[in-house]
């Protein structure tokens, strides 16, 4: 019986030996110990799409003429024709200063022209008297020559007069305020019956051109070929510019870009430009601060990747690309970006792309794609919203 046992023991002594072995020889091996696993990676594959280059700004809404309304006459205001918040146009009346004092100076001014050209008619006559009395040797030439001194005299006292008569009327002329430009009436800081003055220094209100309308906005120095470059391009059709509430949600109104001023903000290293606005509705407001988009270029048939497959390298900017489920770097060039998407050279379309992982990646790297693959390779196709420019500034 112990016989019979003898050759179990053997076989499972040797089954023993070989499992230490085979354990042995798998510890020892470094190309089964050592082989790195594959890196799990999400990937979207490259797309062609337009995009339009759109440089995004803050700019300031300003009225093409905002006007205070001042009283030019120290006077009882004993009208306001309009009310708060009235839209008026160029040439309606706007308030009436009492004018009766005005009236009363001016009849007396009228009064002393009429006495002094009285006086410059009798004096002229005297005067042609003197001078057929001269020819008869009656009288002297030194009173020809005063009354001549008189006849001038009193020429520049009718001149002067009737300029005092022109000082009045324009004087009479200021108690009537009327609008100088189409407008809305602002708030009034005074009322029918206070006495204003010139000195004043709050205007009895403001008129505030509403529409047309304009966008003033800043942008880095380094922008200023590309806005050139735009506006010379442009022909006459002016690049179109979009103005957005603070917020950038609510579109407010479309306008154009029209100029950029003639010089370079020194303390800030900003340039200035213009945008103009149809604004009808009333969206825009002076002084509100909005958010602009300027369309510079479109981006046509652009290889397109997310925003956050763009990883920054020694030299350049890069993407880890997979072929043959191994990463590999590829240097690019970024022609565009915003907080989505970035059109690149270096890539064709239909790479697949690392878009998570990468801080795990090397160049030769074994990549496991991850299961949502086939959904995420759709991510580079989004609609083109409003993107923003990559500028140094």
């Amino acid at each position: 019986m112990i016989a019979s046992r003898r050759p179990l023991l053997a076989a499972a002594a040797i089954g023993v030996l070989a499992l230490v072995a085979i354990g042995w020889w798998l510890t020892r091996s470094p190309d089964v110990a050592r082989a790195p696993a594959a890196v799990p990676v999400r990937t979207v594959a490259v797309t062609r799409q337009d995009i339009a280059d759109v440089i995004r700004a803050i700019g300031t809404v300003r009225s093409q003429r905002s006007v205070i309304i001042r009283p030019q006459v120290d006077g009882e205001l004993v009208e306001l024709a309009v009310r708060e918040g009235q839209l008026v146009k160029r040439g309606d009346l706007l308030a009436r200063i009492d004018d009766r004092a005005i009236r009363a100076a001016l009849e007396q001014t009228r009064a002393q022209l009429e006495v002094s050209e009285a006086q410059l008619k009798a004096a002229t006559l005297d005067l042609e008297r003197f001078g057929r009395l001269r020819d008869d040797h009656v009288i002297s030439i030194q009173q020809i020559d005063q009354q001549q001194a008189q006849v001038d005299q009193l020429h520049a006292t009718v001149r002067t007069n009737r300029a005092a008569i022109s000082a009045r009327e324009v004087q009479l002329s200021f108690t009537r305020i009327y609008s100088p430009t189409d407008g809305r009436v602002g708030i009034r800081n005074f009322d029918e019956g206070s006495f204003v003055r010139t000195a004043d220094t709050e205007g009895l209100f403001s008129v505030v051109q509403l529409d047309p309308i304009s966008v003033e906005i800043s942008l880095p120095q380094s922008m200023l070929p590309a806005v050139q470059t735009l506006l010379h391009d442009a022909g006459t059709k002016p690049p179109r510019v979009l103005a957005y509430d603070s917020d950038g949600g609510i579109l407010l109104g479309e306008g154009g870009l029209v100029l950029i001023d003639n010089r370079v903000t020194t303390a800030t290293g900003t340039i200035r430009v213009k945008a103009d606005f149809t604004n009808s509705q009333g969206r825009l407001w002076p002084d509100q601060t909005v958010a602009v988009a300027v369309q510079s270029r479109m981006l046509r048939d652009a290889l397109v990747v997310p925003q956050v497959a763009i990883q920054r390298g020694p030299d350049s900017d890069v993407v880890y690309r997979v072929r043959d489920e191994r990463a590999e770097i590829v240097p690019v060039q970024v022609l565009y970006s915003d907080e989505k998407i970035a059109a690149l050279t270096g890539v064709e379309a239909g790479d697949l792309i690392v878009v998570d992982g990468q801080s795990r990646l090397r160049a030769g790297a074994r990549v496991k794609l991850q299961a949502d693959e086939k959904s995420g390779e759709q991510a580079g196709k989004e609609p083109v919203g409003q993107p923003t420019r990559r500028s140094e500034s």
